[in-house]
């Protein structure tokens, strides 16, 4: 019965991606924002982006919703909008604060996840993004089976260069490999700095190890692209604007761009797979 009613209510979603990383820090919920803007960069396209880091909410400050509140309608909680064709759902808008520490065990999270699938109208949705805490804990395995209802195109993972945070997204990798999730592939944040003033090229974090390129080759995992460090897309998410519409020729700005039509070009591409096998 709980299977039929979470279908009921995601029918009307065409594509759903979870974006995930090894270890918090890596630039995970500002890909998932920007991801966002993004696809809804395109006003033919309805995008979602739920938020289910429920002890760290960061999507309402990045999509400039601090202080928004959930509506209710007789058919469900309302997303908040960003754009008339960009809604989004996070813990952080059921706060009293944005300081408020939300203290739960695993059951009540699981509880909150379950109720955002069910209970949110999205109405008509080409692109639901999922924005996940890091690791391979609660959250994701809930999110995992509770979407096995409907559907899920697959997994983007989050990573930087150094060895450090390859080390946890090998056992991300390892974790949607065990519960079936398709990997969409992997993406290098921090990438990289080229300086504005004088042009040259630091290694903030070094691959010490050969980087996410090597990783990749190594688990045969897609590598989606790698993001340069820009100091304008904290400054952008600071205030809730979208990086992308601001500094539309940053190479940061070029390289997220190649990404989202990488990630599009799969999610069309399983579409169709889908439909063959229907």
């Amino acid at each position: 019965a709980e299977a039929a009613e979470l279908r009921a209510r995601l029918r009307t979603v065409r594509h759903t991606v979870l974006v995930l990383s090894g270890k918090g820090g890596v630039g995970k919920s500002t890909f998932s924002a920007l991801l966002a803007h993004g696809l809804a960069a395109d006003e033919t396209k309805q995008v979602a982006l739920l938020d289910i880091d429920i002890c760290g909410p960061s999507i309402p400050k990045m999509m400039g919703l601090e202080g928004e509140q959930v509506h209710q309608s007789g058919s469900g909680w309302s997303p908040v909008y960003v754009e008339e064709n960009l809604g989004v759902m996070s813990v952080g808008f059921l706060l009293s604060s944005p300081d408020d520490a939300v203290i739960w065990r695993g059951p009540k999270k699981n509880g909150l996840i379950k109720q955002f699938l069910r209970d949110v109208d999205w109405g008509e949705v080409d692109y639901l993004i999922v924005d996940t805490p890091p690791g391979t804990s609660d959250e994701h395995l809930s999110i995992v089976q509770y979407l096995s209802a409907t559907h899920i195109d697959g997994a983007v993972i989050v990573t930087t260069p150094q060895e450090v945070s390859l080390q946890d997204v090998r056992k991300e990798i390892n974790f949607c490999r065990k519960v079936k999730l398709p990997i969409i592939g992997v993406v290098e944040n921090m990438s990289g700095f080229v300086c504005p003033k004088c042009k040259n090229e630091s290694q903030i974090f070094p691959p010490t190890t050969g980087g996410a390129e090597k990783m990749c080759q190594n688990l045969n995992v897609p590598l989606l692209g790698k993001v340069p460090l820009d100091p304008l897309i904290g400054k952008s998410c600071d205030r809730g604007q979208s990086f992308l519409a601001e500094t539309p020729d940053s190479p940061a700005t070029l390289s997220y761009r190649n990404i989202i039509q990488r990630i599009q070009e799969y999610c069309e591409q399983h579409h169709l797979q889908e439909e063959k096998i229907m």
